[in-house]
């Protein structure tokens, strides 16, 4: 967790290209964070240098991943993170590859929890954001789904979501003005959870 006096929200940018939309959503909850006293530490998950899981199982057994790698960093800001936030666009009806590359890597937490009963991590809020073009049929389930599925393992509370529809082209968003206050907002609410959060530890 943060250290004292310290509220840290990792916000995990789940795009694999800068400055588009789903970039343009986080900086709006970056700065609702900051407003609201908490301290943003930004994640691009592209640049993270994660390889995906290999599928071993070795988690299962040790608890730890085999891979020695840039989700050792990842991890660390996990740990000391007091709240989340996650964007990302919607590929396919589901999260991008490098945002999913990183979720799958989150299974030593599973298997501490699950199959070595090792204690759980402190509850903590979590939000996520994303857009998409529109038209999938599918529409934003599969990425909503596997966020709260990542956030279950990670002891996160699914407490904030804002699915944007219609924005494609980058910086098509800027003409949703009333999604990014909501996005700006969504940064305080997270930092007022967390806050609330640890005033009953």
């Amino acid at each position: 967790m943060s250290g004292p006096g310290t509220l840290r929200v990792l916000c995990i940018a789940g795009s694999p290209r800068r400055g588009g939309n789903s970039d343009r959503l986080l900086e709006a909850c970056i700065e609702g964070i900051r407003q609201a006293g908490g301290e943003p530490d930004l994640l691009v998950a592209a640049d993270a240098g994660v390889q995906p899981c290999r599928g071993c199982n070795t988690c299962a057994r040790t608890g730890a991943c085999v891979i020695a790698d840039g989700m050792d960093e990842v991890n660390r800001r996990i740990d000391a993170a007091s709240a989340f936030v996650v964007a990302s666009p919607v590929y396919f009806a589901t999260v991008p590859a490098v945002l999913k590359i990183v979720y799958d890597r989150l299974q030593p937490y599973w298997a501490r929890a699950h199959r070595l009963g090792q204690p759980r991590p402190a509850r903590r809020p979590g939000a996520y954001l994303v857009v998409g073009g529109g038209g999938d049929p599918f529409g934003f389930g599969c990425a909503v789904d596997a966020t709260k599925s990542v956030f279950a393992v990670l002891g996160v509370d699914y407490s904030g979501e804002l699915c944007v529809e219609g924005p494609d082209v980058p910086g098509d968003v800027l003409e949703y003005p009333a999604e990014l206050v909501k996005a700006s907002e969504i940064g305080g609410e997270i930092v007022a959870a967390a806050r609330a959060g640890e005033g009953r530890e």
